[in-house]
């Protein structure tokens, strides 16, 4: 006995609605004849009479019956199956782990991923937020597979992709005696504590306020800060003065501050050097059309 095809299938569904040869022939845009033909072909292989045939046209036997709905649950199942596959290329179904630096952040990244989530909806994308060096470490060792971090994350097996900057500010709080309206002049962080994550994972960005501070020329005391919230906590209570991008929202008792002369710190998406799979395809899509010039005109423009 061979095997019924899908093309037989489909036949005997459409003479099935139709009621009729001539008509369900129209509908699959085959000769009447040959369609005849392989549905005789049909009941052969299946060894019962599927229809009751008269002049006005067909009826189905109560074996017709029963088989057109498990005919139907066929052809429903190959169509899922189908669309698995062009779900596939079209990067709308499967996984996707994406990690956020922490600390300084890329503000539309919110909106890449919202973009991303809503347009594959059948992706089931995860995030995760840490320290910048403990993400490249996850990326490299493919237990991610994108990474957003401000630049200082790259490696010869990982490409890049420039997403855009966002301005430099100081966070100080309330009671600091930098509070204020308005740009904060860069000289006047000379001798203050200056918090860094001090963490062997954070020390890319550690090392960008580094180089911020030798740029503007800043002589100032760098110490550790505690990681995640706990460095508000530490701003607010005026024990520290942070240097990373806008925060949003900007947390009770913490005011930020853009710096004079004003300096951007630069983001980019990093992922393996290999073949992407269909989903990260489609988020290095949108991330190569939603990076914009430099931000910092906006944030400069929020922060004061």
């Amino acid at each position: 006995m061979t095997a019924v095809e899908l093309r037989h299938l489909r036949y005997f569904v459409a003479v099935a609605e139709e009621r009729s040869f001539t008509g369900a022939a129209e509908r699959l845009w085959i000769a009447q004849p040959g369609l005849s033909t392989q549905i005789r072909r049909l009941e052969a292989e299946l060894g019962i009479q599927l229809f009751e045939r008269h002049t006005r046209g067909v009826d189905l036997t109560s074996a017709g019956e029963l088989f057109l709905e498990r005919a139907r649950a066929v052809l429903a199942a190959a169509e899922t199956a189908g669309a698995t596959g062009r779900d596939m290329q079209a990067g709308v179904i499967g996984s996707l782990r994406v990690g956020i630096a922490s600390g300084a952040r890329w503000s539309p990244a919110a909106e890449l991923l919202h973009r991303f989530s809503r347009e594959s909806p059948a992706v089931e994308l995860t995030v995760l937020e840490s320290y910048g060096g403990t993400l490249w470490r996850e990326l490299r060792d493919r237990r991610l597979d994108a990474l957003v971090a401000p630049t200082g994350h790259a490696s010869p097996d990982l490409r890049t992709l420039a997403l855009g900057s966002e301005a430099w500010v100081a966070l100080v709080g309330s009671g600091h005696r930098l509070a204020g309206l308005g740009p904060l002049v860069a000289e006047r962080l000379h001798g203050e504590r200056i918090a860094v994550t001090g963490h062997r994972d954070g020390a890319a960005f550690d090392r960008a306020v580094s180089m911020l501070l030798a740029e503007l020329g800043v002589d100032a005391d760098l110490v550790a800060g505690a990681p995640g919230p706990g460095l508000y906590t530490a701003v607010a209570g005026n024990e520290v003065v942070a240097l990373t991008t806008l925060p949003d929202p900007v947390p009770d008792g913490v005011i930020p501050r853009t710096i004079d002369p004003a300096r951007a710190l630069s983001f980019e998406l990093l992922w393996r050097d290999e073949t992407s799979t269909p989903a990260l395809a489609e988020l290095i899509r949108l991330a190569a059309t939603n990076a914009q010039h430099p931000s910092s005109t906006r944030l400069l423009a929020a922060a004061a």
